[in-house]
């Protein structure tokens, strides 16, 4: 029985954008249907129409129902009174959708109150068993705290608790993992599915990740340009995708277990809604496009099998992904050998050398200003990075890997603890001039290029700030822009556009060669595709791998993202609490984890197979509360530790009383992991 269904559903927005083109879709009793596509594919638009939460003079056309009622064109009171009782959703941003002033059990019984009429006590009381069964600890306690105590997986939980308040028939959950780490995207999930089961409800899930699709639903429609282009089973379309675009995005994405070979990017960007192409929208991006796919834009038609549809015309050229996107010879080749790579890296110089950093948060102070907390936020940290070398930095949020980035950035004396060294020299002893000198050949790259780069500057003058800052010749400097351009694949005519006329592969594009106009030795990466869509991110990983090679660059890659750093990492370094708890070659650790945090780490990235997905293995690490007791003895891992609560009492002294150090991993010289009882033979 389906209990949401949606016909030939149209949303234009004024004058004449047509975001969602005929989308049809229905979710049965129990059933996770997943929505994926590029950025401005429509997905969100399909989701508001769905939830009528589109702007007023927002056109909408076709059919919602809810249980075979109508949702399109009820008044907002009658929508009201559907919404967050039958209708729930859990939005992206969990803070932003919690009232700050409030506790969260007044808001999630406010919702049952609102929808059923129960009286406070036992909206509360209700409120408190919902919190318990989204995995809330202590949760009479926890209810009566506020939104800003908790962390974002927690308030994940309160979001989902609140939509399940009411036993929804139906949960709309738009990017509900988006900002969230890997690990606490794996708790997010599992609570997810957990409630709706509990609830009986269907679920629409909205995401860009193909990874969380393939482990999370039973089927997948995948959008572009307003409109689906594939739908099936799950199982169908990852494993046998027919459509050109649905081939492209499954190759564009990294993969953790090394499969598929590289990510190959999809070239060009998607079209504007107000200015779509003749024929099919996909067809100046497609491999394989022929003369009849300009003609006329084709229908989803059924292809092998009744459930799996299909809209292209060329979907015999498709039964061959390989021929669509193929590998190139270079992406089949066995990796070197770790005696070779060993070899070669001690023969290259240390471009940056961290010894033993520390960096002290102040946590809060009291109402006279006394400090009442410190937070050491990077805890004796070290580690170095060769010419031509990219170091992985990976770890949760809040353990410290931005913090070491800003503290490499800064170019100064540690202030907490610590030696910095980039190309020999120690930060700590440079002057001004030195300082600035040293500093042309140490850039940064940030997360979000659009709030990295100047909105009231062009291109052109972006590029030029640093070549005028640091002296480069005034004459010189038009023709270096251009050379910068087409360095990072840009064409001329971008010299003259501003960041809001770019896309946000292109931004990104314009931040990197920001960072390269002084060609530096050292660029520092902060989640640089962290905010791209699977398709550009491909792309820009090409780059800087090819810029890498080309210019001999070092890289320290900040990251989330462990299927990324596999792509872009020789070595990478595992942080926790602020400290280094493995760091090795990216292979070595990937292949055979020796810390159960990196283990951890490696069990919660989804694999986009939903065979090899559903099939897996998994220990999920706790998610401690901001309030617990901080840990300040022995190991600061060991409450969240699956192998810790095998250990015998006698074991588990050890690991209460006595601070791990980083040791080596017995016949990998360059590898070391701090843990008394590590796999892999830890000394």
């Amino acid at each position: 029985m389906n209990v949401l269904e949606v016909r030939d559903l149209d949303v234009t927005y004024r004058p004449d954008v047509r975001a969602v083109r005929g989308v049809s879709l229905s979710v049965g009793r129990g059933e996770v249907v997943g929505v994926v596509g590029e950025s401005g594919s429509g997905k969100t638009a399909l989701a508001l129409a769905v939830l009528g939460l589109l702007p007023r003079r927002t056109r909408v056309t076709g059919s919602v129902r809810l249980r075979g009622r109508e949702l399109l064109g009820l008044p907002d009171g009658e929508m009201s009174r559907v919404r967050g009782k039958d209708l729930a959703t859990v939005f992206q941003d969990p803070l932003s959708s919690l009232t700050p002033v409030y506790s969260v059990g007044d808001q999630i019984a406010e919702a049952i109150r609102v929808h059923s009429g129960a009286t406070r006590s036992a909206a509360r009381a209700r409120a408190v068993e919902l919190l318990d069964l989204v995995g809330i600890p202590d949760a009479a306690r926890r209810a009566r705290a506020h939104p800003h105590e908790f962390s974002g997986g927690m308030r994940q939980r309160v979001m989902i608790a609140m939509a399940v308040a009411n036993d929804p028939v139906a949960i709309v959950a738009d990017e509900p993992t988006t900002a969230l780490d890997v690990t606490l995207q794996a708790q997010v999930l599992d609570v997810l599915r957990e409630a709706g089961a509990a609830a009986g409800a269907g679920i629409l899930l909205i995401t860009h990740d193909l990874g969380v699709v393939a482990g999370f639903a039973d089927r997948v429609l995948v959008m572009y340009a307003g409109r689906a282009v594939e739908t099936g089973p799950v199982e169908d379309v990852y494993r046998r995708p027919r459509m050109p675009y649905t081939i492209g995005l499954l190759r564009s994405l990294p993969r953790l277990d090394g499969a598929g070979g590289r990510p190959v990017p999809i070239d060009g960007s998607p079209p504007s809604p107000a200015a779509l192409p003749p024929g099919c929208p996909f067809a100046p991006r497609c491999p394989i496009a022929v003369p009849a796919c300009r003609d006329e834009e084709p229908p989803l038609l059924p292809v092998g099998r009744p459930t799996h549809s299909v809209a292209c015309v060329n979907t015999p050229a498709t039964r061959d992904p390989d021929a669509v996107y193929p590998l190139s010879l270079a992406d089949l080749l066995p990796p070197v050998g770790p005696g070779d790579g060993q070899r070669a890296r001690t023969s290259r110089p240390a471009v940056l050398t961290v010894t033993d950093l520390r960096s002290v948060h102040v946590e809060h102070r009291g109402p006279l200003g006394r400090r009442s907390g410190t937070l050491r936020a990077v805890d004796g940290v070290t580690f170095d990075i060769r010419a031509g070398e990219t170091l992985g930095l990976v770890g949760e949020s809040g353990c410290g890997k931005t913090t070491v980035l800003m503290e490499v950035l800064a170019m100064a004396r540690p202030r907490h603890g610590g030696r910095i060294e980039v190309l020999g020299e120690d930060t700590g002893a440079l002057n001004g001039a030195r300082r600035k000198a040293l500093r042309r050949n140490v850039q940064v790259v940030f997360q979000d290029p659009f709030g990295s780069l100047d909105p009231r500057m062009r291109v052109s003058a972006i590029l030029a700030e640093p070549l005028r800052t640091h002296g480069f010749p005034a004459e010189r400097i038009p023709d270096r822009v251009q050379e910068l351009l087409k360095l990072v694949g840009l064409e001329p005519s971008h010299a003259s556009r501003h960041p809001h006329g770019l896309s946000g592969g292109q931004r990104q594009r314009v931040g990197i060669a920001r960072a390269l106009a002084l060609e530096p030795s050292l660029v520092l990466l902060d989640e640089p595709v962290a905010a791209l869509d699977v398709s550009v991110q491909a792309g820009i990983i090409d780059l800087l791998e090819e810029l890498r090679t080309r210019l001999e660059l070092a890289y320290l890659f900040v990251a989330h993202d462990l299927a990324v750093v596999r792509r872009v990492a020789d070595r990478v370094a595992v942080m926790h609490r602020g400290r280094i708890v493995e760091i090795g070659d990216v292979e070595h650790v990937y292949e055979a984890p020796a810390h159960p945090y990196t283990c951890a780490l490696l069990d919660a990235v989804p694999i986009p197979d939903p065979v090899l997905e559903r099939k897996r293995g998994r220990v999920r690490l706790p998610d401690v509360p901001p309030d617990a007791p901080r840990l300040e003895g022995g190991c600061l891992f060991r409450h969240r530790c699956p192998r810790y609560l095998a250990l015998s009492e006698a074991s588990r002294t050890r690991c209460a009383e006595e601070d791990p150090v980083s040791r080596p991993v017995a016949g990998e010289p360059d590898r070391a992991v701090a843990c008394h009882y590590a796999l892999g033979g830890g000394e």
